[in-house]
């Protein structure tokens, strides 16, 4: 796990899905960072303060992780970021949440890996509990209050991009709804989002298309070759007899080496 892997970013205000609409339409419309982050500002005020501003820190918090993952690009992700805008106004309003899952996805490993855990258990049992995900997200991020404190965090921002629902159990939550994902580019997007997420950079083809960080969409069946035949930033290796290896391209790891 690399330094980017071990950073959490999240702590106990919610990622609620309107603030990324609202962020994302600001990005996809020609707005500079700074723009951005003005419109930010007066927009969280009033959501998250009545525009009380003594509630700064928690403003502050929520402003850096929506620029973070909408509007500053990172040499790495440069034209991962701008194919994700490219999409994102391209797709209905209804598949837009595959857009801002793949960019929080490589932006913040940490939501991924809590996706991961909470698909994974939603695959064996059908539910999961807070403790469950919790205890198994700590034994890759250590024992500390601020990592299950950021683990119930995400789990409700699930529950309020509407893909987790609360059951009538306190902290049990089951699957709400799933997004099924034909189109290609769309696909091979995501996959390029996930192997950002990952402290290699790569991947099988087959744990690509059916990972758990990915549990709010079922992707349509493409090949490694498909996939690396359409997209510059991807490289294939054949990796036993059946199975492809898909990783991000050296130049895209580490850009300054280049």
């Amino acid at each position: 796990m690399n330094n980017r892997q071990k950073q959490i970013g999240f702590s106990s205000q919610l990622l609620r899905l309107e603030y990324m609409r609202y962020v994302g339409n600001l990005v996809a419309s020609g707005s500079s960072i700074n723009e951005v982050r003005d419109e930010l500002s007066r927009y969280l005020l009033e959501r998250l303060s009545g525009g009380n501003r003594s509630n700064r820190g928690s403003r502050q918090k929520l402003t850096t992780i929506l620029i973070n993952t909408w509007a500053k690009v990172q040499q790495q992700r440069k034209y991962f970021h701008r194919d994700g805008i490219l999409l994102f106004g391209m797709l209905e309003s209804n598949q837009q949440i595959a857009v801002h899952w793949g960019l929080i996805t490589a932006a913040y490993p940490f939501w991924a890996a809590v996706a991961q855990v909470t698909g994974r258990l939603l695959r064996l049992q059908g539910y999961v509990t807070s403790i469950q995900v919790s205890r198994r997200v700590k034994e890759a991020y250590g024992d500390r209050e601020i990592v299950s404190r950021a683990t119930r965090t995400v789990l409700r921002s699930y529950v309020d991009w509407e893909v987790l629902a609360e059951t009538k159990e306190k902290g049990v939550y089951n699957q709400r709804r799933t997004c099924s994902l034909d189109d290609h580019k769309l696909i091979f997007w995501l996959i390029e989002a996930s192997l950002h997420a990952r402290s290699n950079g790569s991947a099988g083809i087959k744990d690509l298309l059916d990972s758990t960080s990915l549990f709010p969409f079922r992707l349509v069946h493409v090949s490694a070759k498909q996939l690396v035949s359409m997209s510059p930033r991807l490289d294939l290796l054949r990796h036993g007899l059946d199975d492809d290896l898909v990783m991000l391209r050296e130049e895209v790891l580490n850009p300054t080496k280049v």
